[in-house]
């Protein structure tokens, strides 16, 4: 049972786990560039949280359900703390189909934060994703 005492809390967490993942974004970025495929940034980025301490899966399988029975499943790229969701991309532009993908996953997954971040472009792309 949320309360309204749980939320600020759960949003504070929630921040304090998406600024840490943003700065190792970062150092990630500006230590390869850009021109390499998503496995070699997700690779990077699993380095870098997990020596943040951070607990982090990647190629996490999700199901998606539909009337209570499963119709699909799908991979994230990374699901940090359990809570926060990363879908990388290296593209040359982030798309709105990047974007519905993000919100599909979080509807799928019932968790409220996604980060998509694209290492395709000199300066690394991040766009938060929040599903209500």
């Amino acid at each position: 049972m949320n309360t309204d005492k749980e939320r600020p809390a759960a949003r504070i967490e929630l921040n304090a786990i998406s600024e840490q993942i943003i700065g190792a974004a970062f150092r990630v970025s500006n230590t390869l560039g850009n021109g390499f495929v998503e496995k070699v940034y997700e690779n990077a980025l699993a380095i870098e949280l997990r020596g943040a301490g951070l607990n982090v899966d990647q190629q996490k399988p999700l199901r998606v359900l539909y009337n209570d029975a499963v119709v699909g499943a799908f991979a994230c790229d990374m699901l940090v703390e359990g809570c926060v969701m990363i879908e990388l991309k290296a593209a040359t532009a982030l798309d709105e189909v990047h974007l519905a993908q993000c919100l599909n996953y979080l509807k799928a997954s019932e968790l409220q934060l996604c980060l998509l971040l694209n290492f395709g472009r000199p300066k690394l792309e991040i766009r938060r994703v929040i599903r209500d």
